[in-house]
């Protein structure tokens, strides 16, 4: 169990501490899930399943550029049919919450796999309907309010445990696309996925990964998902709120609390790093709201934010 200081409820679900896995980094298997959990963090989010299996891209698929990662990997995954026995192993060797991440080609796909995962074992879903580099899927939803809004009302329709959207940034106005998630029903916003990004090689005069074009994670976007959760938080004062993007340390979690986050994924940082970033983390947050004398760390937001 974790510091009472550290524990936080979103829609529904208890982490013991404030920090999640991030979707893509370790959420393979079962087994890589419990070094997460063991690392110190609070739940766990899956990699993207689909209805049906995805190869995903040639390599390369991953580069490394200045404050992160550039990825292009093309969510492969073995189809929801065969992870959900992952799911349920995944649930006997984790206490804390599971998080499965989900995506598909139009509302039907994403409900039919979101009830697959659920009736396995789920404790809440991640809808990631902004991955910016796979076409009919991901970010061409995220991107549209009426394809959105039909997406998440489907799976709404179809599960009863937390639903989860997870924000695109490539976007003109996140907090039009964030409202419309809520008024679809959404019980939570992860904010933010990635940013579209390029890498060159020089000798080569050639786009470093076979897809050409992927998604900049890491610290080079932190302040883009803090603008991101800033504006959402300031026009939606209810929802729960996951800032994701560039957390490597306890200062940059503490920096998404201000802004209006009521927890953090990390990904990145622990390629970077290891799991045990999460205890890092936790020491951290755990010290500075005592010495800010914090009773929690929803008390942080309130700083800035009117509500």
């Amino acid at each position: 169990m974790g510091s009472s200081l550290l524990s936080v409820q979103i829609a529904g679900l208890s982490l013991n501490y404030p920090g999640m896995l991030a979707s893509g980094v370790l959420g393979y298997s079962a087994e890589s899930m419990r070094r997460v959990i063991d690392g110190g963090a609070g739940a766990v989010v899956t990699k993207s399943v689909s209805l049906q299996p995805r190869n995903g891209y040639a390599n390369p698929t991953v580069v490394q550029v200045n404050g992160g990662l550039i990825n292009a990997m093309g969510l492969p995954n073995p189809g929801i049919g065969v992870y959900v026995e992952e799911i349920k192993h995944a649930k006997t060797l984790i206490q804390q919450p599971l998080i499965v991440s989900i995506f598909g080609y139009n509302a039907e796909e994403y409900a039919s796999v979101a009830k697959k995962a659920a009736d396995a074992g789920a404790d809440a879903l991640e809808l990631n309907v902004s991955c910016p580099h796979v076409k009919q899927t991901g970010a061409e939803i995220g991107q549209n309010p009426a394809l959105l809004m039909e997406v998440v009302k489907a799976v709404k329709a179809a599960v009863k445990v937390p639903v989860f959207v997870k924000l695109s940034p490539n976007v003109t106005d996140i907090v039009e696309l964030a409202s419309t998630a809520v008024e679809a029903g959404a019980d939570a916003l992860t904010a933010v996925n990635t940013l579209r990004a390029i890498a060159f090689d020089v000798e080569t005069a050639k786009p470093i990964l076979s897809n050409i074009k992927g998604g900049l994670s890491g610290p080079a976007m932190k302040n883009v998902a803090l603008r991101c959760v800033y504006d959402i938080r300031e026009k939606l004062s209810g929802i729960p709120i996951i800032g994701c993007g560039g957390v490597s340390n306890w200062q940059d979690a503490v920096e998404f609390f201000i802004a209006g986050a009521n927890a953090v994924q990390v990904g990145t940082a622990i390629a970077f790093d290891s799991p045990n970033v999460f205890q890092t983390i936790n020491k951290g947050i755990e010290e500075y709201l005592k010495k800010k004398h914090f009773r929690s760390i929803n008390e942080i937001a309130r700083s800035i934010h009117k509500s």
